[in-house]
């Protein structure tokens, strides 16, 4: 079985629905995942923009949630998450805090994308790693990755 990620709010490369959203109620998306491989230890959550500021000319990634040791027993997070799984920590998301923050894209429809990893460790804590520094730290110790792309374009 391949490592697999998928929410029952959206289909991957679907339209995420505005309640999770800075036009609704800035919710996290209930994710599911299956496919751990065997020797994993921990997993890895990252969700991004790869189309910030604008998708015709994006200048940067802009990152919206990062979670990291979460246990490879965890079958996904429900919707709008508050309690995390046990040993579980977060890194700063590109607003310069912890948690998820919604799709909020300033100009046209932008691709959101969550990743999910599983490493063959668990990994120290990073003290509210960036997504660079949580990267730098998962390197040579991915066993799987899978992902589901959302997208989403504000309304007027």
């Amino acid at each position: 079985m391949t490592l697999s990620i998928s929410s029952t709010a959206f289909a991957d490369h679907g339209e995420i629905p505005g309640r999770y959203t800075c036009q609704g109620m800035n919710v996290s998306p209930p994710l599911a995942w299956a496919g751990i491989p065997a020797k994993a230890r921990s997993l890895v959550l990252i969700v991004d923009d790869p189309d910030a500021p604008d998708p015709a000319a994006p200048q940067r990634t802009w990152v919206h949630w990062l979670l990291y040791n979460l246990p490879v027993g965890s079958d996904g997070l429900p919707e709008a998450v508050h309690s995390l799984p046990a040993a579980t920590l977060e890194g700063s998301n590109d607003w310069q805090r912890t948690g998820y923050g919604g799709p909020c894209p300033p100009i046209g429809r932008h691709r959101y994308f969550h990743k999910l990893y599983a490493l063959d460790l668990v990994l120290p804590d990073l003290n509210r790693p960036t997504k660079a520094q949580l990267e730098h730290a998962m390197r040579g110790h991915i066993l799987a990755e899978a992902q589901l792309v959302g997208t989403y374009q504000k309304t007027p």
